[in-house]
């Protein structure tokens, strides 16, 4: 949880990036990144080799040797590229060596074949002028310090600095490209919970945006192998721990920074911006790639053990580059991301996947063939419907979490109703008490051990044979009962004259005409 100084401080950098000409918010935090990166890179290299100090160990630090410096016949002294090092320069000479010098340095540090070093190559260190670096310099060293006092409090280092870069991506309060948009981490650890993802698995997001949902997943798992006493409430109420410190074999931790998560994005800006933002929380080796998984150039199929994702809406591809293997006659992204996540999981795999309420009752036959797929091929477990706000201010859809299971038999699925998620549903999204995600978990968990056949509550069950009938119908509304409230209205008689001390129409019309009859008098 940060401090309000840290967000003041994040509030600074922002205003300094908009007011130093760089307005666009995705091109600001990624050239914050490439910064945040820079930083942490000279801070963790000097950790180590205090810690090989005491230790004995052997460690060749990263800013050991020289480094040719691309297109030039120039060599420089690793040493020269540390933050520690640079942020001592005048303005004008210090962004020249981070452009011409830092900048290549770190494109290329992970190695040219990796994930990182591929999306990398054509990245672009912009700085419109030397007082807006020296600036952020400043503000990121502040913050840093902020992220240390706080730390010492209890909170790991690696926690306060993810959520340090969650609160700069939620600085991007504009809608993306084709209904991109950020899921509130709430509802991301909510949807963890639901599907219960474990070390040893492969998770996905075919559709990854910043990261949020891998992140997510990491937490949920790291939050397993975190003892009692290293855990904390967060301010959903999510019980987390980011130690880990009862995962102590050091293949299982390669296994799950390495091996563990996937994800995809067609634009290269947001898969830079996801690369960092995984790294930055301690992920090292992250696997997210540039490709748009709906297309013909992406056939990742039966793999995966868990999806968590929140795909486009509203989008559309053209119909020549459609992967060959969907069934879907359709060119809507929000139905052909339903195809692409059934195709892509193993047998026996999860998912907790958002959709606009337009997947759950639309009425064509893309529409219907879409959750045909999740009943007849799939157990689909729970649709959660969830209140227009919750994406604020990015959009004000209506929206569900549908939960299901590859292959299995839908006998029946579980309904709810969320109404509040913790937030006020405006474009502040400030705060509040109400939230149902705590009982949504909660009867999630204890789901199968009570026959929730009540109608009128905010969840129940519906057999599959009655959504068959009602042309498999996904809305909450269609199947909860209303309870109407019976109104006794009088009689007209009483109406007209009146019951027991209540007046009728007669008595009250008297009344106003004697009132007049007294005001004209007055007047005369």
């Amino acid at each position: 949880m940060l401090t309000p100084t840290i967000k003041s401080e994040i509030n600074k950098l922002w205003n300094k990036f908009w007011s130093g000409g760089i307005s666009n918010p995705l091109t600001a935090i990624e050239q914050i990144s490439y910064l945040l990166f820079m930083r942490r890179l000279d801070e963790m290299d000097l950790k180590e080799m205090k810690k090989t100090e005491f230790s004995g160990e052997q460690y060749t630090s990263l800013f050991e040797g020289t480094f040719a410096v691309p297109n030039t016949n120039e060599e420089v002294d690793k040493s020269t590229l540390r933050w520690s090092f640079f942020k001592q320069m005048e303005g004008g000479e210090m962004l020249a060596h981070v452009q011409m010098k830092v900048f290549p340095f770190i494109k290329q540090l992970n190695g040219q074949d990796t994930t990182f070093g591929k999306h990398m190559s054509d990245a672009v260190f912009i700085m419109p002028k030397p007082s807006l670096l020296v600036e952020a310099i400043s503000l990121i060293d502040n913050i840093y310090l902020e992220i240390e006092k706080d730390s010492a409090k209890g909170q790991t280092f690696q926690d306060t600095q993810g959520d340090m870069y969650e609160y700069l991506l939620g600085e991007i309060a504009t809608s993306g490209k084709n209904g991109q948009f950020r899921t509130p981490r709430h509802i991301i650890q909510m949807m963890a919970e639901l599907t219960d993802p474990k070390l040893g698995e492969r998770i996905c997001d075919p559709a990854c945006g910043t990261g949020g949902f891998l992140l997510g997943a990491y937490q949920h798992i790291l939050t397993q192998y975190t003892s009692e006493k290293r855990r904390f409430t967060d301010e959903n109420g999510f019980v987390k721990g980011t130690y880990g410190d009862k995962l102590t074999n050091e293949k299982l931790w390669k296994q799950l920074k390495e091996y563990t998560f996937y994800g995809y994005d067609f634009d290269h800006t947001m898969v830079r911006i996801g690369l960092m933002n995984l790294m930055l929380h301690g992920i090292t080796q992250p696997k997210i790639d540039q490709v748009d998984t709906l297309s013909k150039k992406y056939n990742e199929d039966n793999i995966y053990d868990v999806i968590l994702a929140n795909p486009p809406f509203k989008g559309s591809i053209d119909k020549g580059d459609i992967n060959e293997g969907f069934k879907l006659g359709t060119t809507k992204t929000e139905l052909l991301f339903i195809n692409r996540i059934f195709n892509s999981l193993k047998m026996g795999g999860r998912v907790a996947v958002i959709v606009p309420d337009g997947v759950v009752f639309g009425s064509n036959k893309a529409h219907r063939q879409a959750r045909q797929i999740l009943i007849d091929e799939c157990e689909l477990q729970a649709v959660i419907s969830m209140p227009s706000g919750v994406f604020k201010p990015y959009a004000g859809v209506s929206t569900a979490v549908l939960v299901f299971v590859k292959g299995g038999q839908t006998e029946k699925v579980w309904f709810y109703d969320m109404e509040a998620d913790g937030y006020s549903l405006d474009d502040k999204r400030t705060k509040i008490e109400q939230s149902d995600i705590p009982d949504i978990l909660a009867s999630w968990k204890k789901r199968l051990s009570n026959d929730e056949t009540n109608r009128k509550a905010k969840h129940f069950f519906v057999p599959v044979d009655e959504i068959k009938e009602n042309n498999y119908d996904l809305s909450f509304n269609r199947y909860k009962e209303i309870e109407y409230e019976e109104i006794e209205y009088d009689s007209p008689d009483e109406i007209i004259n009146g019951k027991g001390d209540e007046l009728g129409l007669k008595q009250l019309t008297e009344q106003r005409l004697k009132l007049i009859n007294e005001f004209e008098e007055l007047i005369k």
